[in-house]
């Protein structure tokens, strides 16, 4: 057996979805958002309009997990569209600074709340802690990992359960206003875009384990649908509740706007109960990507376009050990440095340049291989990868423009693979 079991549930997938969505960004984006669009109905209307924009992404990624449920996701759906370079450069940009950049700020912002309660412990140890406290598990067994994060995404769903709760039925709250501004600043429209965006990132790894999932043809779109849906909901309900409780003034000028929330509905130890549950969050987070990603190297190794060993599954634990055993070290690595902050500015706009490419592989691959299956087909076509397109687009060209250095560095980063891909080509004898 030199394949990689299908051992992931529907309930596994769904939580991986979920609860890679669901890191800090419910806890820390309204504010940002509330300060360029210091009007509720606005904010509700750019929370729901980013969850419907990134649920057209998750149709047109179900499509194309269900025609190729393979491990490596994005990876291969690329190689089909486009052939083995844009595939490899996706890969490329996933390793080193896309997903193991994620994964270190994820795990960095775990170990600064982590010291609200453990005020001496340096974040970095907490994040390399964690980081390799993870890498563990998933080695051991992708089943294990997928506990990890059914136990983690419930924990975390409880937690803003509660706190939503909370808020929605506190007495005294705030009169939301629900009529629409007469005008806003376009450019302060499009930084609340962003943020709401960054937020809902994270629903397309699961196609990264699109080869170990049970039924892919019927679970992976079910998944994807799902567990994005949760997220949405969970999102604005959260939202409401922070307008609900906090006058406008206050969640604009507020830090921690899940905390100040919690500690007027629920009490003084309000903010440790936020704080805990964000440390939880971010434990789920960190797990579905430590857990999905290695797949896309695994992939690119059994294409002959990385180390040997990226390709190979475990004996045992029939995990591709190798590919998450680097990619632990690479991450804890970035998060030891600090480098993540400044890496994940730089490819912002190269990760949502593989969104728009990967949706636009719906109607490639329509008119390229029409003989091929397609259990699922995206709702809403041709005219939703349209829009999903047009939005990754904007995205890409509003980051170039607002972030253009950081942008210019990214696009650098790479193009560095393409003299690497070149070399792994005659390293395999590829042509």
């Amino acid at each position: 057996m030199n394949e990689l079991p299908r051992r992931l549930t529907l309930l596994d997938a769904t939580t991986i979805v979920a609860g890679t969505i669901i890191g800090v960004g419910i806890f820390l984006v309204p504010a940002a958002l509330a300060r360029e669009v210091p009007s509720a109905s606005a904010i509700m209307l750019i929370w729901a309009l980013a969850g419907a924009v990134s649920l057209l992404g998750a149709f047109a990624y179900a499509e194309l997990g269900a025609m190729l449920p393979q491990s490596g996701g994005q990876y291969v759906y690329l190689r089909e569209a486009y052939g083995p370079l844009p595939a490899f450069l996706a890969g490329w940009s996933f390793f080193t600074i896309i997903q193991s950049g994620s994964i270190a700020a994820v795990a960095t912002g775990c170990g600064l709340y982590v010291r609200h309660f453990v005020p001496w412990l340096p974040p970095a140890v907490t994040a390399i802690t964690l980081i390799l406290s993870l890498t563990a598990v998933n080695y051991v067994g992708v089943k294990l990992g997928a506990r990890v994060q059914v136990l983690f995404t419930a924990l975390k769903l409880s937690g803003l359960g509660l706190l939503i709760v909370s808020a929605l039925f506190h007495e005294g709250g705030t009169n939301i206003n629900t009529a629409l501004p007469a005008a806003l600043p376009a450019t302060s429209v499009g930084i609340a875009f962003l943020a709401a965006f960054v937020a809902y990132d994270g629903w397309h790894v699961i196609a990264f384990v699109g080869g170990e999932v049970i039924n892919p043809k019927r679970n992976l779109p079910l998944a994807l649908v799902l567990g994005l849906s949760i997220s949405i909901v969970v999102y604005l309900l959260a939202n409401l509740a922070y307008l609900h409780v906090l006058p406008m003034a206050d969640l604009v000028g507020s830090a921690r706007v899940a905390a100040d929330t919690a500690t007027v509905t629920i009490g003084t130890w309000g903010a440790s109960f936020v704080t805990l549950t964000i440390v939880l969050s971010t434990i789920g987070a960190a797990n579905g990507s430590i857990l999905t990603a290695p797949r896309i190297y695994f992939a690119q190794a059994r294409d002959r376009l990385f180390f040997e060993r990226f390709g190979e599954v475990h004996p045992r634990y029939r995990t591709p050990a190798f590919s998450i055993l680097v990619q632990g070290v690479w991450t804890s690595v970035l998060a030891s440095s600090g480098s993540y902050e400044h890496l994940i500015a730089y490819v912002l706009f190269v990760s949502w340049m593989f969104h728009g490419a990967t949706v636009l592989a719906v109607p490639v691959l329509r008119r390229k291989k029409p003989e091929m299956p397609r259990p699922y087909r995206m709702w809403g076509y041709p005219v939703a990868p349209f829009l999903f397109v047009v939005f990754a687009a904007w995205f890409v060209a509003t980051t170039l423009v607002s972030r253009p250095q950081s942008s210019i560095v990214g696009g650098l980063l790479l193009l560095s693979g393409v003299p690497v891909y070149y070399y792994w080509r005659k390293r395999a004898n590829l042509g």
